[in-house]
């Protein structure tokens, strides 16, 4: 009997789920939809970013905040970018990185100071990583985006050596 009950109320569950799901993500929407329209109109919403830093979650490096709240604007998202030239020095790399980042951001009229997280794929991170530190200083602004750095084999593309990603609050 409570066998029959359970597959009787899976779909109902499986309804109200989806309900539950399409109601926030039609919430999620309408907000993203009124902002577009607020902007077509003229109004434009200004992002506001603030980072978050509780006891109990801190940084392991400054220049990245453990997490971002981020209100207003709209997200701009970033395909993994990497450097021009894949033999230079890799602080040059990782510049280079940096600025075909920035071409993004300018297009989609914002800067550094909108992006809210980054994250870099390595195949030499423990090599590399100090130097990331140090150069992305010179392009981040507070309050820092939250980062992840990951180490892999290998990249899609051969002779790639580190990808950066990015997603921003314009």
């Amino acid at each position: 009997m409570a066998e029959r009950a359970n597959k009787t109320m899976l779909p109902v569950r499986r309804d109200l789920i989806g309900a539950t799901l399409l109601g926030a993500a039609g919430g999620v929407l309408s907000g993203q939809l009124s902002s577009a329209g607020a902007a077509e109109s003229g109004k434009s919403q200004t992002p506001v970013l603030k980072a978050l830093r509780p006891a109990g979650a801190p940084s392991a490096d400054v220049g990245y905040s453990p997490a971002i709240l981020a209100t207003g604007g709209q997200l701009l998202f970033i395909s993994g970018q990497g450097p021009e030239d894949y033999n230079a020095d890799m602080e040059t790399q990782i510049r280079q990185t940096f600025d075909r980042i920035g071409l993004l951001l300018e297009a989609a009229g914002g800067s550094f100071a909108n992006v809210v997280i980054l994250r870099s794929y390595w195949v030499h991170m423990l090599r590399d990583l100090p130097i990331y530190r140090k150069v992305r200083r010179d392009y981040l602004v507070e309050p820092y985006p939250a980062s992840t750095a990951v180490g892999t084999p290998e990249l899609a593309i051969p002779g790639l050596e580190l990808e950066i990603e990015a997603i921003a609050v314009i």
